[in-house]
């Protein structure tokens, strides 16, 4: 399974507790189950929070191997339409979601956990942006792709925006963008790393940052509230893993785990 994975602080005894008994139920599979993978396809956000119940997976089924692909939601589909094998597919929108769904490649999603976008800037926020209405006034800004969930939730949000900061408000604020990135995590590196003067990200990507940026939230109003969307695939090469995957992601460990990581909880129910 993928390691380097960044923690936020100790679990809760709660948690743990409730890690410990829940995960302790794994794929009965009468020992079948050593040399067997479970492989994951999920959207970049996700990265800490799966891969640490990744790790509480395996512990529940001795001999299996979770093996996660984190990338653009937009990117796992299309690897996904060019024969990939996968077990399951998270996206960070339905939008990508439903076209892989569209091309007869997932079942049904479940939405299992919500995100926020906000704004980060570099630790010393040279541009000394202090709100969305700034984001023209920068030199250098970093954009998802308008093809990825983040990039597209940007650009959602600056459509709102301009009915409070006049109709050339998006126009005014893609002139300052420097680069748009393929995923969350490289919009963010950008920000981290002081390449660039602001850009918006999920506040759990933020919040994985730790000092190395500061947080800026946007208007309730004009922000949006990014859905996840999980099912397994139709031709799952371990159906019977990837089942019991999207029922930890979606059971009491999983949404303790989740919101530990920042996201808010999903409805969880089948979505269509």
């Amino acid at each position: 399974m993928s390691r380097g994975l960044a923690w936020l602080g100790s679990a809760t005894v709660a948690t743990a507790v409730l890690l410990a008994a829940t995960t302790a139920r794994g794929v009965s599979d009468g020992g079948k189950g050593k040399g067997r993978e479970l492989t994951v396809f999920a959207a970049a956000s996700l990265r800490d929070a799966f891969g640490r119940l990744g790790e509480a997976f395996e512990r529940a089924n001795p001999g299996v191997r979770v093996r996660f692909n984190f990338a653009g939601s937009q990117e796992l589909r299309t690897q996904m339409e060019n024969g990939a094998p996968v077990d399951v597919f998270a996206s960070a929108d339905l939008r990508q979601f439903d076209a892989a769904r569209g091309g007869g490649l997932v079942g049904a999603p479940k939405i299992f956990a919500t995100n926020e976008p906000v704004i980060v800037v570099p630790r010393a926020n040279p541009a000394r942006v202090a709100g969305l209405a700034d984001l023209p006034n920068v030199s250098r800004l970093v954009m998802g792709a308008a093809g990825v969930p983040i990039g597209a939730y940007t650009l959602q949000i600056l459509d709102k925006a301009q009915a409070r900061y006049g109709a050339d408000f998006r126009a005014r604020v893609e002139m300052k963008v420097v680069s748009r990135e393929l995923n969350v995590r490289q919009v963010l590196n950008k920000v981290s790393l002081g390449e660039a003067d602001a850009a918006i990200v999920y506040r759990t990507d933020a919040l994985s940052a730790k000092d190395a940026v500061q947080v800026i939230d946007i208007p309730a109003e004009l922000n949006i509230v990014a859905d996840y969307p999980m099912a397994t695939t139709l031709r799952a090469p371990a159906p019977d893993l990837a089942k019991a995957w999207v029922e930890l992601v979606t059971g009491p460990t999983g949404q303790a785990t989740l919101s530990e990581y920042g996201f808010g909880k999903g409805k969880i129910q089948v979505a269509f």
